[in-house]
């Protein structure tokens, strides 16, 4: 198994960058502007690993071709030697072949993105509410186990302890990367606090992922567009809250999305937390909207951010969760609601990377967009 020559060219590209990179990062003129050296660090450092696989990958090459050779020659015993080394080398090749693909598989640009992520309660009334609780939860165990910083940005509860809807802000190392695919409708099937008969309901929560990041889509809002309403905050505040119309709600009235914020005791800061939650909002529709037309030329990826797929159930009764985009089924509910979401996310980025490699096998390695 070898790269295609295509594959092979963008590769010696990134040779060729990389070594141009190690020129540069030693001119004294780079090393003392403080914008861009640590920009050509960053490049280098990313293009360090694919280079090394790519030498691995050479080394693999000529190495198994002299042994192919040696392999003809009339010696039996170099040639029982050769067959031994080609029988080694060749499983060795065929996945180092499949660690560059993946190296060059595009990377989705928003990945490094902090994010909002929207709860809100779907079909099921007091017990949808209650599911959001626990989901909420179990993205906060996610992201404090590996160190994100989370803000809430605002909530709307129930009188159970549930909510209706709720925003967070969480910011740190691969946010969006690690959520993106959590985006979509979760299906919880249990017996509710609320029933007195022991029956099983199946109600559900709709998810959000929105990556809090201005590039590559430039979204221009007209001021006249918005209305802007200023109300009293409920909930956690202190006396503050109860006094002053401090919360912020804003509209964008040509789409009718709407963001909120009422967790800043400043009507200043909420304004400013719920025009960023806007633009997230409405950058993420426009992101949806792109990736609803590349999945119609071709068949759809996992983590499309549909908001109407189903893409998980909850099974209280069996202790089972469902991820039905891959038909993963783990017996391990209480883990994962305690925000083991790991042995979830680490298969879905799997398979999305293997479409990526069938995609790119079928376009003879012209990399495929992500």
């Amino acid at each position: 198994m070898a790269l295609s020559e295509n594959l092979q060219s963008k590769l010696e590209q990134i040779c060729d960058r990389h070594e141009e990179l190690g020129r540069l990062l030693t001119e004294a003129e780079v090393v003392a502007d403080r914008v861009r050296f640590p920009q050509l660090s960053r490049e280098y450092s990313e293009l360090e690993q694919v280079v090394a696989a790519f030498t691995l990958y050479r080394s693999y090459v000529d190495d198994l071709t002299q042994a192919q050779d040696l392999a003809n020659e009339d010696d039996e015993e170099m040639r029982a030697l050769a067959l031994e080394t080609v029988a080694e080398l060749t499983p060795l090749l065929e996945s180092q072949v499949e660690t560059l693909q993946r190296s060059l598989l595009p990377k989705d640009p928003n990945d490094d993105a902090n994010v909002y992520l929207e709860i809100r309660a779907g079909t099921g009334g007091e017990e949808a509410g209650l599911f959001s609780a626990d989901l909420f939860n179990m993205y906060l165990g996610y992201a404090n186990a590996r160190g994100w910083q989370n803000e809430l940005v605002s909530a709307n509860t129930t009188g159970i302890g549930g909510f209706k809807q709720v925003v967070v802000r969480l910011a740190g190392r691969d946010v969006y990367s690690k959520l993106k695919f959590e985006a979509g409708a979760h299906r919880v099937q249990r017996v509710p606090k609320t029933e007195s008969q022991g029956r099983i309901h199946t109600s559900a929560c709709t998810v959000a992922v929105m990556p809090d990041k201005d590039e590559d889509i430039d979204i221009e809002i007209d001021k006249s567009e918005l209305r802007i309403d200023r109300y009293r905050a409920s909930g956690a505040g202190g006396q503050h809250v109860n006094k002053t119309d401090s919360a912020v709600r804003i509209t964008h009235l040509p789409t009718g999305t709407v963001a909120e914020c009422q967790q800043e005791r400043s009507q200043i800061r909420n304004r400013e937390r719920a025009m960023s939650l806007l633009l997230a909002k409405l950058r993420d529709a426009e992101l949806t909207q792109r990736r609803n037309q590349e999945a119609s030329d071709r068949k759809a990826q996992v983590g499309s951010g549909d908001r109407s797929e189903r893409i998980r159930t909850y099974n209280f009764p069996q202790g089972r969760i469902t991820d039905h985009r891959i038909n993963l089924t783990l017996y391990k509910l209480d883990e994962v609601l305690a925000g083991e979401l790991d042995q979830i996310i680490e298969p879905l980025t799997l398979n999305h990377q293997a479409e990526q490699l069938q995609e790119l096998h079928a376009t003879n390695g012209e990399v495929p967009t992500s």
